[in-house]
C-alpha cells in the first residue's frame, strides 16, 4: 500500500519527533517473523518506552537527516524495524533480547552518541545495565563503607559491653 505525499510527510515528521528526543537507534531485519512475533516485540518495546516501527527506509533516512542518527543511513537497507529510545540502552536491549529467543530477527546496526554501530555494537550496548541498575550499584557501593563501620562499632560496643558485665557478675557471685 503506497502512501501519498501528505501521508509520507506525516510519517517523516512523526519519526523525526521521536529522533529528536531519543539517544539510541537500533535496527533489525524482521524478514520471516510472524505477525504474532512482531506484536510480542512491539508489546515488549512499548513496556520499556521504546518507539518501535517498521518504516520505509527512504522515509527513515529523511527523518534522521541532520540528527546524530544520520551516521546509520548507509545501513538502512532491506526490510527493517527501527527502535528509538530516550534511555541509552533500552532500544538495543529490547531488540537484542528478542533476537536471542527468535533467530529470524537479525540485528543490523544502529547509532548511539553520533556513532554508527554494527550488530556487535548494538549487542554490546544491550549488555550495559540500565540507568536504574547502575544507580542502585553506585548506592550499594556508597553504603558499603557505612555498613562496615556500623558493624565494627556494633562489635566494639558488644565487646566492651560484654567485658564490663563479666566482672560485675563475678563480684555479685
Amino acid at each position: 500500500m503506497s502512501l501519498n505525499r501528505n501521508e509520507k510527510a506525516a510519517v517523516v515528521s512523526e519519526v523525526a519527533a521521536q529522533v529528536a528526543k531519543s539517544q539510541t537507534l537500533a535496527m533489525a531485519e524482521y524478514r520471516g517473523l510472524t505477525v504474532e512475533h512482531l506484536n510480542k516485540l512491539r508489546v515488549d518495546a512499548r513496556a520499556k518506552g521504546v518507539y518501535l516501527h517498521v518504516v520505509k527506509n527512504t522515509l527513515a533516512r529523511r527523518a534522521v537527516a541532520g540528527s546524530p542518527f544520520e551516521v546509520a543511513s548507509e545501513s538502512m537497507v532491506g526490510p527493517l524495524i527501527y527502535g528509538f529510545s530516550e534511555d541509552a540502552v533500552a532500544a538495543a536491549k529490547v531488540i537484542a533480547d528478542f533476537a536471542k529467543t527468535n533467530d529470524k530477527l537479525l540485528i543490523k546496526g544502529g547509532a548511539y552518541a553520533g556513532k554508527a554501530l554494527d550488530a556487535n555494537g548494538v549487542k554490546a550496548l544491550a549488555s550495559v545495565p540500565s540507568k536504574e541498575v547502575l544507580l542502585a550499584q553506585i548506592a550499594g557501593l556508597l553504603m558499603s563503607p557505612v555498613q562496615r563501620m556500623a558493624g565494627v562499632l556494633a562489635a566494639l560496643a558488644e565487646k566492651r559491653g560484654g567485658g564490663a558485665e563479666a566482672p560485675a557478675e563475678a563480684a555479685a557471685a
